[in-house]
């Protein structure tokens, strides 16, 4: 048979035909080929809100190819994403095939191996309604809220505005989050501790724990000072110890949120960059002799289950390398939150025995370092506990009891693969054994310690910990927490900095108006019920009828209460000496994305704009010069911004077009030339340090270079970000030093 296979992704298209062989056509829809259309509503409300598809535009030549092959072929398979989306795209497709569609089957698989892929073509079914329909759901829910509020918006906020039903609601987890932040009050509360010796003098230190063996805290100096002065004189005496045997267990394999997370705590990865090298690891890598192959599963998933066959190929593997002690007596197995939709499985290497070391040449930087967090991550969740020896000491001094506490590692477990601490041991709890102490005993006091502390405020969101609150108020799905988080960047209700998300201005008058006029489409249950519909959609026990009938109506009445009480224009600003050029008009102050301008008040007959941004033209305009003048023509170089950032360009433009970057000092030395060591961006927008002196000097570094020098020999001093070091360039001079999270992020 002549079988036309039809993907999503072209990148998919040469693995899946090397699994299929002769007699499979394989091509690429490049994505969706129908959508809603953009210049219009496209939803028939009054005939069951009936989505009105048009053709992509730019997809004409895609579309014919496909018809072209449908018509030659005895087969289709329809091989889209195995989700809700996947399904959908597989639906338009068949509605574009015409008189072909009755050939058409629909084929999935969970990883792009060869035994997966053949074992999907063997199992072609119709296509599934259900889940077609909820994605329908989801797609037409999305254009009644955006198409429908956003012009209010405009009119009473800004031009240019969007609402989402999914974005408006993640926009005000990070609004609540600030007014969180700006509302906090911290309260004051003191830390105690005791540095002890017993009889043998050895030494060990004692937090503060409470009062008559029950837990009390200190909240302000005066009761710190109550203790300090009734325990500073007072015999330190052994009240009791315990000893115990605490497991600590490996966490679960990754899903599409901790994946998210992880990348951004450990590498620093934007979500997108994470779930884009996910893709790819998923749709598949040459492995040179191997062929080319997906290494891992599908990456959009909330579910914790593993396959039978997966856990039994990474039981054999940890027992064949680390030996039958590190599998557990009995399978770890995970559970999934109740709201998970359990479409796939986590994510896991599609071959366990294909090792981050061993596919390493094969795969660029990012691909790497995905990998080796996904698989380690897998395998881990696999191994036995680590089993900690712990002891713990109640000390008391007056009527006060200190408590010290160590451990030591009894057996490894999993942390002989990874160990992030993950499900930490009890606080009193510090790695390191505790000195030989008995009940009774009375020991020395070496000194008491007494600091003052605040409570401190929240943290501002970063793209890991939203999408993690996404999961957890139930905001969206796997599919969604990157894109949704990306769109309100773009759309400017959120900007960066540094690592954390900071609502603007934009951001907090839209939802101050969304809580007034729209309070469930900003509302966590609400939204949270809507992606329960959608899932019951998808299992057959609702319809996208009655789900979208039960959303519009109360919606339509929150809709005409807003247009009544929402003006339908803000109140005009006139611009100040600012007349039409064509119509003489007076000009009006307007705001749009890229900030405010004067229009004509005649528009749209008149599309007269004037930039308020940019000096007006009988002003002189206050330039900045460079230090040193253009290295072509001798003339003055100034400062010049365009959407990439600063930089400095020659006056003499256009006859000299000599542009210059410019350099941020870092106030470090170069160690080889003795000149400036400047911070730069390369052509991927990533940050590197080099000497000013560049190309004569070709001293540069991805480390973070220090202004102070090396204490031990006076050298340079980098910092590393991934590692949380500071150490010393010069490579005869040993010079080390760990630094704290905050710090490495300053």
């Amino acid at each position: 048979m002549n079988i036309l296979v039809i993907v999503e992704s072209p990148t998919k298209v040469p693995t899946i035909k090397s699994y299929l062989g002769k007699g499979y056509k394989v091509v690429a829809s490049y994505g969706h080929v129908r959508d809603l259309p953009k210049s219009k509503f496209g939803v028939d409300i009054e005939n069951d809100f009936e989505p009105q598809y048009i053709n992509i535009r730019g997809k004409g030549q895609i579309i014919d190819e496909i018809k072209k092959l449908a018509k030659e072929s005895d087969a289709i398979y329809l091989a889209g994403d195995p989700d809700r989306e996947g399904e959908a795209i597989s639906w338009h497709l068949v509605n574009i095939l015409g008189k072909h569609a009755a050939k058409a089957k629909r084929i999935t698989f969970n990883e792009i191996t060869k035994t997966a892929v053949k074992k999907g073509a063997k199992q072609p079914r119709d296509i599934n309604m259900n889940l077609v329909n909820s994605q329908q759901a989801r797609r037409v829910l999305d254009r009644i809220v955006g198409y429908k509020i956003s012009p209010l918006l405009w009119s009473n906020i800004q031009s240019g505005l969007s609402a989402g039903r999914v974005q408006s609601v993640t926009t005000r987890l990070v609004v609540d989050r600030e007014e969180e932040i700006k509302s906090f009050v911290p309260v004051e509360y003191w830390l105690m501790g005791a540095n002890l010796k017993n009889a043998e003098g050895s030494e060990f230190f004692a937090k503060f724990y409470g009062k008559n063996g029950s837990k009390l805290e200190l909240h302000n100096e005066k009761e710190a000072n109550a203790v300090y002065d009734a325990v500073k004189n007072a015999p330190f005496v052994v009240r009791s110890i315990k000893t115990a045997q605490k497991n600590r267990h490996s966490l679960p394999p990754l899903i599409t949120s901790t994946l998210i997370q992880e990348a951004n705590k450990k590498l620093s990865f934007q979500s997108q960059r994470t779930m884009k090298v996910a893709q790819e690891l998923y749709e598949g890598v040459s492995l040179g002799d191997k062929g080319t192959k997906g290494l891992i599963t599908y990456m959009r998933t909330d579910s914790l289950r593993v396959s039978d066959e997966a856990r039994d190929s990474c039981r054999e593997f940890i027992v064949n390398k680390y030996g039958t002690e590190y599998y557990p007596p009995t399978p770890n197995v995970f559970k999934s939150r109740s709201s998970a939709q359990d479409a796939h499985e986590a994510i896991r290497p599609t071959n366990v025995e294909d090792t981050p070391e061993s596919v390493k040449d094969k795969l660029s930087g990012d691909q790497y370092k995905i990998y080796k967090l996904i698989w380690e991550r897998f395998v881990a969740s696999q191994m036995a506990s680590e089993v900690l020896d712990t002891v713990v000491a109640d000390i008391n001094a007056a009527d006060y009891t200190f408590r010290a506490g160590g451990y030591t590692v009894k057996f490894k477990g999993f942390t002989v693969l990874v160990n992030d601490n993950m499900d930490e041991s009890d606080e009193e709890l510090t790695k390191g054994k505790l000195p030989e102490l008995a009940e009774g005993e009375v020991l020395s006091l070496i000194s008491l310690s007494k600091d003052q502390k605040f409570t401190q405020p929240p943290a501002r969101y970063t793209e890991a910990s939203l999408s993690k609150a996404m999961e957890e108020k139930g905001i969206g799905r796997p599919s969604t927490y990157t894109p949704t988080i990306t769109l309100i960047i773009s759309r400017g209700y959120v900007k960066r900095d540094g690592k954390t998300l900071v609502p603007t201005d934009t951001a907090f008058e839209t939802i101050d108006l969304m809580k007034k006029q729209f309070p469930d489409i900003v509302d966590y249950g609400f939204t949270a019920k809507m992606e329960e519909d959608l899932d019951k959609i998808e299992n057959g026990e609702t319809t996208y009828i009655e789900v979208l009938n039960g959303f519009y109506g109360p919606f339509e009445k929150l809709l005409n209460e807003a247009k009544q009480s929402i003006p339908k224009e803000k109140p005009v600003e006139l611009a100040e000496d600012l007349f039409c050029t064509n119509c003489g008009a007076q000009m009006v102050i307007k705001t749009g994305r890229y900030g405010k301008f004067a229009a004509c008040p005649n528009y749209p007959e008149c599309k007269c704009i004037v930039s308020l941004d940019k000096p007006k033209q009988d002003e002189p305009k206050e330039e900045i010069l460079a230090e040193e003048k253009c290295e072509k023509c001798g003339s003055d170089m100034v400062l010049r911004r365009s959407r990439y950032g600063s930089f400095y360009a020659c006056k003499g433009y256009p006859k000299c077009k000599n542009t210059r970057p410019v350099l941020r000092d870092t106030g470090a030395v170069c160690p080889k030339c003795g000149k400036r060591i400047v911070m730069k961006q390369g052509k991927n927008r990533m940050v590197f340090f080099s000497c000013e002196g560049y190309p004569n000097c070709d001293f540069s570094t991805w480390d973070t270079p220090q202004k102070e020098k090396c204490p031990e020999c006076g050298g340079l001093l980098l910092k590393n970000k991934q590692k949380k070091t500071i150490t010393c360039y010069n490579s005869n001079c040993s010079y080390t030093e760990k630094v704290s999270s905050e710090e490495t992020e300053k």
